[in-house]
């Protein structure tokens, strides 16, 4: 999966010469959280988020009336509170490194670039609805959770014994073990009881750590 299948697009874009005020007002109506900032020509000059411009605006322990307050958020624009130096990546990235560049620099969304212009934005919702996609968190089935040795073969090993039980194999994610020895597999899937999932990996698997059915409420 590419950043570009999950990109928001057409992506939502301010001016740097907006008043934070009116960028505040947008931001809530569209129901976002951040927005890249581009010039008169397309160009992207920096990215805003709420927080930024929430920073802006003065404290409810502020002694200025409300017209004083509201003269000197008018001075404020958008260009005087945005980042300035924009961590960017292209529809062609993988998704993962895309995650990948969020967590390393503590920021929550990244604009995306084709030919020097701006076409979407991905942002750590549009992670978390992939997460949801490839845990099976919508759909319903046997959710379990197992220790395995970190060697090749074991995967196909239980996903074979699990479909010639007749189980149907929903969503399938590995993830580190207690030690680089081992892994744990996070399998759900139709089709089969909790028993009937114990009984097929009888044998096959080091550990249960998990196995419930799940619901949608």
């Amino acid at each position: 999966m590419l950043v570009g299948d999950r990109m928001s697009h057409p992506v939502i874009t301010v001016p740097p010469d907006m008043p934070v005020v009116d960028a505040l007002n947008l931001m809530r109506v569209e129901h976002i959280r951040r927005t890249p900032v581009v010039n008169a020509k397309g160009k992207l000059v920096g990215i805003v988020s709420d927080k930024d411009l929430l920073n802006a605006s003065p404290s409810s322990a502020t002694t200025l009336s409300v017209w004083e307050i509201n003269y000197l958020l008018s001075k404020i624009t958008v260009g005087d509170v945005m980042t300035k130096d924009v961590i960017t990546i292209s529809e062609n990235t993988p998704i993962e490194e895309a995650a990948r560049i969020m967590a390393d620099n503590k920021i929550g969304g990244l604009p995306v670039m084709r030919d020097g212009r701006v076409v979407g934005i991905i942002t750590e919702t549009d992670l978390f609805k992939i997460l949801l996609e490839l845990m099976g968190a919508r759909v319903q089935g046997v959710r379990v959770t197992i220790l395995v040795p970190n060697v090749p073969g074991e995967l196909a090993q239980i996903t074979k014994a699990l479909a010639q039980a007749g189980g149907n194999i929903i969503s399938l994610g590995t993830f580190s073990g207690e030690d680089p020895s081992t892994a744990l597999i996070t399998v759900k899937l139709q089709g089969m009881t909790e028993e009937d999932v114990r009984s097929a990996l009888a044998g096959i698997v080091e550990k249960f750590e998990d196995i419930r059915t799940t619901t949608l409420t």
